[in-house]
């Protein structure tokens, strides 16, 4: 009985760690990746687009993103809205297309983008200990409604904080490479 509901928290975990990948991939780390402008949008024919959606996005050179919109008449609108956004990166561009040369990473750039990580991990971490406390709060439940023994109880608790251990883990690990990622000159 308790399976399942063991089950469901771990597919939610897992959805809890892809956002955090997600997540962290938007933020520089001194490399080019066409993951930097994902949530960056703009105003095609008055709905708000992802750039990715209206774009090519190519990474030819490690400090450089080329941005190709597909409808010449963006170019303009992409500049701006990258401009705007938290990217700090001024764009260049030629007409047709984009250009966004990534400088390399100051120190002080460097602490503050760690800072942002370690946010977003925190985030993540609090996410997995939330799954758990609900599934540990649906046993408690299941117990009182005598659909399960206080056995099963325990062994799905210590199902549960396993689970939670092994994702908390992982989101260290994932810490660990950005962190990594960020301080690599």
């Amino acid at each position: 009985m308790y399976k399942e509901l063991v089950k469901k928290s771990e597919e939610t975990m897992k959805k809890s760690i892809n956002f955090l990948k997600e997540d962290l991939a938007t933020i520089r780390a001194g490399k080019a990746n066409p993951k930097l402008v994902d949530k960056i949008q703009v105003s095609y024919y008055g709905t708000m687009t992802p750039i990715s959606q209206v774009a090519n996005i190519s990474v030819p050179e490690p400090r450089t993103i080329i941005i190709q919109p597909w409808d010449a008449s963006l170019v303009k609108e992409i500049e701006k809205a990258i401009m705007t956004s938290d990217l700090g990166i001024n764009p260049s561009n030629d007409g047709k297309l984009i250009r966004l040369v990534i400088p390399p990473l100051t120190e002080e750039r460097r602490r503050d983008l760690i800072k942002l990580v370690k946010k977003e991990v925190e985030n993540a971490k609090i996410a997995v200990r939330n799954i758990r406390r609900d599934a540990n709060e649906e046993f408690k439940k299941l117990e009182k409604s005598s659909e399960l023994t206080k056995d099963d109880h325990k062994k799905a608790e210590e199902e549960m904080q396993k689970l939670t251990d092994k994702y908390i883990k992982l989101v260290d690990d994932i810490y660990k490479e950005k962190e990594k990622e960020i301080l690599e000159v």
